[in-house]
């Protein structure tokens, strides 16, 4: 019996493969044009770091987390998500000490045990974005803006901008309070979930997808109404400024997000495409987590971008895989010899060749070049080999021509260049 993958937990074939490759390559060159450079961490961090930055009564904690205790005693986490990594990195390589004004981005797997359905599975990709030592409205403004940007270059259809503010430690305890009493008259109503943690984090009640819960939950005292003048005065200025740079959006008081260090700005681009799924990049500002992870005092803001459901919803528009240049058909163990050498001199030129390995008929070997869509095709015999010369046929327009072998690099990269 074969062994197959881990459920949920899938392979990106060839094929599907281009895809991802063109996203990846949107986000280095969009988040590149605003400063952003690339960092890389680990997949398995130690997983006091998720406890104290996501929150202990989380679901993603509570639930959803790979956790193991390594050989040396130590308990390891396979991250679920890639802000708190890049945080510990942060602080631990001191990089505030480089430059006060910190753009890092990440695209890598995350890992999460939940129920795998469409667009949600157990190793999921994230593209995710970090700005840190910035507090001012204009910088979360100019992270929707790139955000923006980036669905817009990747023509990723079907996607809206939502906004909401949670406030800041000095004002979101009135409201949580507020929000309590009200679970409180209601707490029948709520499922077990939501019963057990309405007191620890009522906030995650809001966002509970149970369809008792959110019905009894619609009248809820919001966020919004209970802002700061600090925190209401930062939430219109991002608004002002969002109008400025045309950015699209909408307000949506119940955003809450899943995890418990977002602060002030919280934001999510959502879709109505992929069903219950509907969002495909969210993310805030964090303006407490560098401390409380035993940083310096600095904020931050920044989002993640869920790969999987951006494949998804790109659909038929899906990259195509790139199409070989020239397939060197072969006759005879001569002219296979030497198309083999001929075939290993375009490749190291970076050109895209292939041909067949084995000695298969002539009519084989057409089959596999149109299978793979080869835009060219060299057919290469004892006889052409003799006189240096070749047939060139040109499959996308039905002819052929005879070229001379030992010109055929300088033809072939004058075409490419010039195509």
């Amino acid at each position: 019996m074969s062994i197959t993958g881990i459920k949920g937990m899938n392979d990106i074939l060839p094929g599907d493969i281009e895809t991802w490759q063109h996203l990846e390559e949107q986000a280095r060159k969009v988040f590149g044009a605003f400063g952003y450079r690339e960092i890389r961490v680990p997949v398995a961090e130690k997983t006091e770091l998720f406890c104290r930055s996501i929150g202990e009564t989380t679901d993603i904690v509570e639930k959803e987390m790979y956790t193991f205790t390594d050989k040396g005693g130590t308990s390891m986490t396979l991250r679920p998500e890639g802000t708190a990594p890049v945080m510990r990195a942060f602080i631990q390589h001191k990089l505030h000490a480089l430059d006060p004004v910190s753009k890092l981005y990440y695209i890598g797997p995350m890992f999460r045990h939940e129920r795998p359905q469409k667009g949600r599975y157990r190793q999921f990709h994230q593209i995710g974005a970090e700005v840190i030592g910035i507090d001012d409205p204009k910088i979360d403004a100019q992270v929707l803006a790139m955000l923006s940007h980036y669905f817009m270059t990747t023509k990723i259809p079907d996607v809206s901008l939502q906004i909401n503010s949670l406030g800041c430690p000095g004002c979101r305890p009135t409201y949580r309070e507020a929000l309590i009493d009200f679970l409180e008259q209601r707490l029948s109503c709520l499922c077990a979930d939501c019963q057990r943690r309405y007191t620890s984090n009522p906030l995650r009640v809001l966002d509970c997808k149970v369809p008792g819960c959110k019905e009894v939950t619609i009248d809820a005292p919001a966020m919004l109404d209970n802002l700061c003048i600090g925190c209401e005065a930062h939430f219109t200025q991002v608004k002002n400024h969002l109008d400025a740079l045309e950015v699209d959006y909408t307000v949506n008081p119940r955003m809450v997000r899943g995890l418990d260090y977002y602060t002030r700005t919280t934001f999510e681009m959502v879709t109505g495409s992929l069903g219950a799924q509907n969002a495909v990049a969210a993310g805030g500002r964090y303006d407490g987590l560098i401390r409380d992870l035993g940083g310096p005092e600095l904020p931050g803001i920044g989002f993640a971008i869920g790969l999987e459901r951006l494949a998804l919803m790109l659909g038929e528009q899906s990259v195509l895989p790139p199409r070989p240049e020239l397939f060197i058909a072969t006759l005879g163990e001569a002219a296979t010899n030497a198309g083999f050498s001929m075939l290993t001199r375009l490749q190291r030129r970076g050109i895209p060749v292939e041909m067949e390995y084995t000695g298969k008929s002539l009519k084989a070997q057409l089959r596999r070049a149109d299978k793979i869509k080869a835009r060219r095709v060299l057919i290469i015999g004892e006889d052409e080999l003799q006189r240096g010369v070749s047939q060139l046929r040109y499959m996308d327009e039905s002819r052929q021509e005879e070229v001379e072998l030992d010109s055929l690099e300088s033809l072939l990269s004058k075409e490419i260049d010039g195509a």
